[in-house]
C-alpha cells in the first residue's frame, strides 16, 4: 500500500513530515498531528491567527449545514468548519498544488471533505447552493473581482457569505451618496472614498495580486453584488447575508454586462 492510500491515522510523524515537504511550499500553516505545514510563515501562524479573530462569528454547531470554501488553498478553513460538524464541505481552487495539500491535510486529520479544481468564475457549474460560503483571500487575486462576487450571489450563496480581502488605504468608511455631480472632483480626493487600487506588475513579489480595495470599496462591492453586511468581526472580514436583488438592480446589472467593452 502506498502512502497516498494509507489511512491518515496510520501515517507516522516521519511519513507526514516527508509528504508535507514533498507537496511543496504551503501558504496555510496547518497542524497535522504535531507536524506544522508552514512553521516559518512570514505572517506568523497563518491563518490561525486571523481565524481566532472571527471564529466566534461562525456557529460552533454546523450539523446539517453545507459549506463551500472558494479558493480553499491548503484547506485550513474547510478543515475548521468540518470540525464543527458541517454535513457537507466542498473546497474549490484553481491550483492543483494547493488541492493536493488540502486533500492530504484532510486525510491526516480524518475529515471527509471534497476538493475540486474549479475557479470562482465556474461556480455556476456546481448547480448547488450552500448555507455558508467562504471567500477568504481571493478577491485581490482576480482580474474581474466584481464579476466573481456577482457569480457567488447568483449561483452558490444560499444564506451567509464570509468575505475577507487584503485591504489597503484608509480603514474608515464614509456614507455613500446616491449620486455625484460630474463636475465635483472632491469625493475622489477623500481618503475614505471607496477606492480599488490596481497592481500592474507585482505586490509583495506576487504577480497575481491585481486589485486591492480599501475598506469602503470592499463594503461597497459586497453591497453592489447583493449582500447585506451584518458584521465586521475582524478588520478584513465581513459577514454578509444574501438578499434578493430588486428588479431595478437586476436591470442595472444586465445593462452593465451588456455594456462591457463598449466604453460606456
Amino acid at each position: 500500500m502506498n502512502e497516498g492510500s494509507t489511512p491518515g491515522h496510520d501515517l507516522t510523524p516521519d511519513q507526514i513530515h516527508d509528504r508535507v515537504v514533498a507537496l511543496g511550499a504551503w501558504f496555510h500553516n496547518i497542524d497535522l498531528r504535531g507536524i506544522k505545514t508552514a512553521p516559518n510563515h512570514f505572517l506568523g501562524d497563518y491563518p490561525s491567527q486571523k481565524w481566532r479573530h472571527f471564529a466566534h462569528a461562525i456557529p460552533l454547531d454546523l450539523r446539517g449545514k453545507s459549506v463551500l470554501d472558494v479558493g480553499c488553498n491548503g484547506g485550513f478553513y474547510s478543515l475548521e468548519l468540518k470540525a464543527r460538524g458541517a454535513e457537507r464541505v466542498l473546497g474549490i481552487d484553481a491550483d492543483d498544488g494547493y488541492l493536493a495539500q488540502a486533500r492530504f491535510a484532510a486525510q491526516v486529520l480524518g475529515r471527509d471533505i471534497e476538493f475540486r479544481n474549479l475557479s470562482v468564475y465556474e461556480v455556476g457549474s456546481l448547480r448547488e447552493r450552500f448555507d455558508i460560503v467562504l471567500f477568504m483571500g481571493v478577491l485581490y487575486h482576480l482580474r474581474h473581482p466584481l464579476l466573481a462576487l456577482d457569480l457567488l450571489h447568483e449561483h452558490v450563496v444560499n444564506d451567509t457569505l464570509f468575505f475577507q480581502s487584503m485591504l489597503r488605504g484608509d480603514p474608515a468608511m464614509e456614507a455613500v451618496a446616491e449620486d455625484y455631480p460630474f463636475s465635483d472632483m472632491t469625493p475622489f480626493a477623500r481618503a475614505a472614498f471607496p477606492k480599488l487600487f490596481f497592481i500592474e506588475q507585482r505586490y509583495s513579489g506576487d504577480p497575481t495580486n491585481w486589485w486591492i480595495p480599501n475598506a469602503a470599496c470592499a463594503a461597497g462591492m459586497l453591497r453592489s453584488a447583493g449582500f447585506d453586511i451584518l458584521d465586521q468581526p475582524e478588520a478584513e472580514v465581513f459577514v454578509c447575508k444574501r438578499r434578493a436583488l430588486t428588479p431595478e438592480e437586476r436591470a442595472e446589472r444586465a445593462l452593465g454586462t451588456a455594456n462591457r467593452g463598449r466604453g460606456t
